[in-house]
Formats: structure tokens, sequence, C-alpha cells
């Protein structure tokens, strides 16, 4: 994953959900160690999400009926909103969790200036390609869709009565009409796979992975392999949308229900040159109108921003269409914000709220550890709360903030150090410090860095 600058390995300082269940069912042992594993890293675990929310309650019945309709064929844009700590990483993770279980393909994007700039849709296009995933397959499980769909292909065709001896003339029959709609935007999609299938059948293994690399939006392809498969150049700006287009037939064609896809890290757009901002925030125009126009059946769209990036002139409102498109009436209490709204907003944390969540997490370790009894004595509620406090204290009390760093401390230091020694008693033997080393650019900000290498939590 591209990291950014005030990213820490996916969390950019936003956690999980404000608040937490404790698991109602057994959880086995490789999911908790995949979140436990990813929270001493500081990081937002990539699944066992469903472990740690609740307080996504009231979106989730408006989410899944959003999901449901865009496996029925529909397309939806959503924008999340939150500062820095509310959850809008572990928000996105979560519901492509659920979005995968539908039997979508995911794909988490970080926009970025220097590796993704939003005004290069080519760009974002191939980062799609690069992060596609599915529930059978990780990062990029482009081949392993492409390979499908013309298994799939072939199937149809034998099932309408082709013969093995006129197979290949019946797939051919078959790619060109799913991809008639397609084919009027982006003719050289269909040529390209056309190309992928005929290096395969060769045998001819190296053009049939350039090729592939090509149709994922890669540039430099070797001119060998683009003029064996009959395309040219590089993939462009416009061509994008329909490349976008063809990978979402081939997706639907193979199996899949839909696509998802986060473009995180909006928010960065604002520190870009005025130009680039201005053609990032016309791209994100016409990408919402696109799919507001259906042309991307099976298509959730969400980004990620601040309310400084939605409300600030140095981001959408510097754009009146993209402003009056995005526009969400956040006025009332937030109990009744809209969760069919285009944008929806996250709380974020409070102190509360954080240590429900770190009760959980240490109820989710106990439920694997050797001794679970000691775990929960010497890690119990009121220790959790004095831990988060201390944390929250050590990020001038910036609660919000607090999540990523609470949880690592938690888990590595408290958690472990229990777990491994018999005569470990964290009132006794530990004493939270806080490096500045270990901080993200926005925790150190908020922190006080002269004395946050020596905070000591007082229990």
């Amino acid at each position: 994953m591209t990291q950014t600058g005030h990213e820490h390995a996916g969390w950019e300082t936003e956690e999980v959900s404000a608040a937490s269940p404790n698991p109602a069912s057994p959880v086995s042992a490789g999911r908790r160690r995949t979140v436990l594993d990813a929270l001493r890293r500081g990081a937002v675990p990539e699944s066992g999400l469903d472990l740690l929310a609740t307080g996504l309650d009231r979106f989730q019945a408006a989410l899944d009926a959003e999901l449901d309709a865009v496996a029925s064929g529909a397309s939806v844009f959503k924008a999340v909103r939150g500062e820095y700590g509310s959850g809008k990483t572990f928000f996105t993770r979560w519901l492509g969790e659920r979005a995968k279980r539908l039997g979508f393909a995911v794909a988490e994007i970080q926009i970025s200036e220097t590796e993704t700039p939003l005004h290069r849709l080519e760009t974002v296009y191939r980062r799609l390609t690069e992060r596609l995933t599915t529930a059978s397959f990780p990062p990029s499980a482009l081949r392993p869709v492409v390979d499908a769909w013309f298994y799939a292909l072939e199937e149809d065709a034998l099932a309408d009565g082709a013969s093995e001896e006129n197979l290949p003339d019946e797939v051919e029959k078959l790619l060109t009409a799913r991809l008639t709609e397609v084919s009027r935007h982006a003719p050289s999609f269909a040529t390209a796979l056309r190309g992928y299938r005929s290096a395969l059948i060769e045998g001819d293994e190296t053009t049939s992975a350039a090729v592939l690399a090509w149709l994922g939006g890669q540039p430099h392809v070797a001119a060998a392999a683009r003029r064996a498969a009959g395309v040219r150049g590089d993939l462009d700006h416009f061509g994008a949308f329909g490349f976008l287009q063809g990978l979402l037939t081939v997706l639907r064609d193979s199996g899949h229900t839909g696509l998802f896809v986060v473009l995180d890290e909006v928010e960065t757009l604002q520190r870009v040159r005025s130009d680039a901002r201005d053609k990032a925030l016309n791209a994100l125009r016409q990408l919402i109108d696109e799919v507001h126009s259906g042309r991307f059946p099976g298509l959730y769209l969400v980004i990620t921003g601040t309310p400084a990036f939605y409300d600030g002139q140095q981001g959408v409102q510097r754009l009146a269409p993209l402003a009056q498109r995005l526009a969400t009436d956040f006025t009332t209490d937030p109990r009744f914000d809209n969760p069919r709204a285009v944008q929806l907003r996250l709380p974020g944390f409070t102190q509360e709220s954080l240590v429900h969540l770190g009760v959980t997490i240490r109820d989710l370790y106990a439920a694997g550890a050797a001794a679970p009894d000691r775990i929960k004595a010497l890690a119990d509620d009121a220790y959790v709360g004095d831990l988060a406090r201390a944390v929250g204290g050590a990020l001038g009390g910036k609660v919000g903030v607090a999540p990523r760093l609470f949880l690592k401390k938690l888990v590595g230091d408290v958690l472990d150090r229990i777990d491994q020694f018999g005569d470990f008693d964290p009132r006794q033997h530990y004493r939270l410090t806080v490096g500045s080393t270990e901080l993200t650019d926005v925790e150190r900000n908020l922190a006080d860095l002269a004395s946050a290498d020596e905070i000591e939590l007082d229990v």
C-alpha cells in the first residue's frame, strides 16, 4: 500500500469504529491472530473487522440495501467524512468485507499527488487492478478474474451446443457480444482480451502476461507484445472509463456480483498545485456523473475525506458543480444523520468508546491466551481505562487520534507481556512511554514532544 504523509501502515491515524462488540460466537485462531497482529503493528486489520465493529449499526441497513442494489445492476457513489481518528479506513474496510461476502471484488486505493494523482484516471485504474482482490484471491486478482471469465465463456458456448472443434470461434462470438457496449467506448479492451487469449493458446506466457499488464493499465509494455495483441500506446485518462466499464463486465460474467472501490485520502488534493487540484476535482465530478448516469452497473464507489476537504475553499467548494453533487445537511443532531445521503459523517471516538474498544480487544486476546483469567485480572476494565486516558494525554488530550497508538500499546506492550511472563504486572512493571518516532505526522503535531518520551501511567 502506498504510504503518504500522515498515513501509517494504513491507519491514517484512523483506527476503529467508535464502539465495539463482544464477539458472540467463537473466533478462529487465524482470524484472531490477523486482527491482533495488525493492531500490534499499529495498522488497520485487513480482515476480521466485524469482530470490532458496532456503532455502525445505524448505517448497516441502508448500506446493505445499497450493496444489494449494486449487486442487481445499479451503481452507487458514497462520500465518507470524518476527522483524523474517526475511523474512515476502518469503516471502508468493514464495508468492503461486507461487500466481499456478497461476492464483490474489492479494491482500496490511496490517493496521493506523486503515486496516484486523482486527475490522472488512467493511474487510478492501474492502482485499482493492482489492488483488486476477491474472496478467493489476494491482490492482484486481475488474472484469475480474466481467466475465470474465459472459462465461463467456454462453459456457456458448450452449453449452447458448441463442439470442441468450433469452441474457439463460439467463444469469440460470445466475447464480442458481451463486450458490445464496452467496445463502443474502448474497443482496445476487447482487442487486448483476444490478444491475451491467443497468447495463452499458443503457450506464449511472456506475451500473455505483458498483454494482461497492458489491460491492467500498466505503462511501458513491450511494443512486441502490443503488436501481437493488436493494441497501441498506453491507456489514457478518457480510456480509463471504458476500461473500468470492461472490467465490470468481466467481473459480472465471471461470477462476481459487483466491484467495491475505495478512493482513500482524497483530502490530499488540498495540498497539490492549484492547476492539478482543479483537474482532480473535475475528474471526481466526472466520475460521480458517470456513476449516476448508469454507465457502471455493478460499481459501488466510495471516497473518504476530512470535513475541511468537503467544506473548505481548497477542496470540494472550489468547484461549484461538485459541491452541489456532494451537498448534505449536517446541521441536525448526528443521531439523525441520513445514512442514505451521498455523504456519511463518522462521529469519531470519545473516552468512553475508546475504553469500550480496548475492553473488546482485551477480551478477544484473552479468548486465545493460555491464561485468560490472568489477562482479564491484570488488564481489567479500570486499567484499560487508565491506559486509554494516558495515551490520550500524550497526544494533547485529543482522544480522537489516540486509538491507533492506544491499541498498539495495549496489545504489544501490555497484553503480550502478561501472556508471556507469569510475574509481569502492568501496574508495577510498565510505564507508558511515547517516542516521537512511533507517531504519525498528525499524532506528532498534537503531542507535546518535549515530554512525550517520558509520560508515566498514573494508576
